[in-house]
């Protein structure tokens, strides 16, 4: 049964289509990290204060939904305007925005149309990556890197953040499977961190000695280390190059279509996690290109 199985899972078209289902059910579980981590996070700020302070906790009004425990888990999925708990057949990846029409059934308040998005682009990349290395153990952790960037995108595009409880796990993850050869070489791994990280901070420190602004926030330089511990220092030039090219482009229309103002901050981190991704996918050959086309 097993080895059936294994003969089933080997063949490309049926691997990456249970990739893509698989992918529907996680996206699913992003949107509950994206929506909640940040709350979470925020929660844990407020206690920090009080307890650094040294104010009497029972003194403190709360709102009253932080008397209840918030978590990934608890409470259970539901409307954020009227409560109501959704049901397991209102909660269907995709097709259940649709059949509700991207409304809750009871208020009719508009269901976000991040919710389908996530899903649908996790569920894309699933296939992508499940394509690209195929049925193999890389495979798994070449997935788990990538959800993390579409959480740590979305949730930086609409809270300006780059949780440490998502980037700091995955940058001691790439250091410990450098050891066995995944992606990169150990010394590769550890330079990339640290190489990463410093870049970046080196830019920021520029900037905000000839500005005297920040540029941006220090969850960027842990996210650039993230990608340099999976995939080595090698490739740290190609991610710099991708991610600035991507934010001046589409930063550009944004100012010009959108009549977005030009000092509203922009959120570089979902920038970077494309550029980490395609590097991840397709580095190795792009940078031989370019190694091609400058003669070596």
């Amino acid at each position: 049964m097993i080895q059936q199985l294994d003969i089933f899972l080997s063949q490309p078209i049926f691997f990456t289509g249970l990739m893509g289902i698989i992918g529907l059910l996680i996206g699913s579980f992003l949107n509950v990290v994206i929506y909640r981590l940040p709350i979470m996070m925020q929660r844990n700020w407020r206690k920090q204060c009080v307890d650094y302070l040294q104010l009497d906790s029972t003194e403190i009004s709360y709102p009253i939904d932080e008397q209840y425990p918030f978590n990934l888990l608890l409470p259970r999925s539901h409307c954020p305007h009227c409560n109501t708990q959704i049901k397991a057949h209102q909660n269907i990846p995709v097709l259940s925005f649709f059949w509700l029409k991207g409304r809750c059934r009871i208020c009719e308040q508009p269901i976000s149309l991040r919710y389908p998005l996530v899903e649908a682009i996790t569920s894309i990349v699933s296939i992508i990556v499940a394509w690209h290395f195929g049925y193999c153990v890389t495979t798994l952790f070449a997935l788990l890197l990538a959800w993390s960037l579409i959480t740590l995108s979305v949730i930086d595009i609409e809270h300006y953040l780059l949780p440490d409880s998502i980037t700091l796990p995955l940058i001691g993850s790439g250091l410990f499977l450098s050891l066995f050869g995944f992606f990169t070489e150990p010394s590769a791994s550890i330079l990339g961190a640290l190489i990463g990280y410093l870049s970046l901070w080196a830019v920021f420190q520029l900037f905000k000695l000839l500005t005297g602004k920040e540029g941006m926030g220090y969850g960027d330089f842990k996210l650039l280390s993230l990608l340099g511990a999976w995939l080595g220092w090698q490739y740290l030039p190609l991610i710099i190059t991708f991610s600035t090219l991507l934010g001046a482009i589409i930063g550009s229309i944004s100012i010009v279509l959108l009549k977005n103002n030009i000092n509203k901050p922009i959120p570089f981190g979902p920038y970077l996690a494309i550029a980490g991704g395609i590097t991840l996918l397709w580095g190795k050959q792009i940078n031989q290109i370019y190694l091609n086309a400058a003669g070596f």
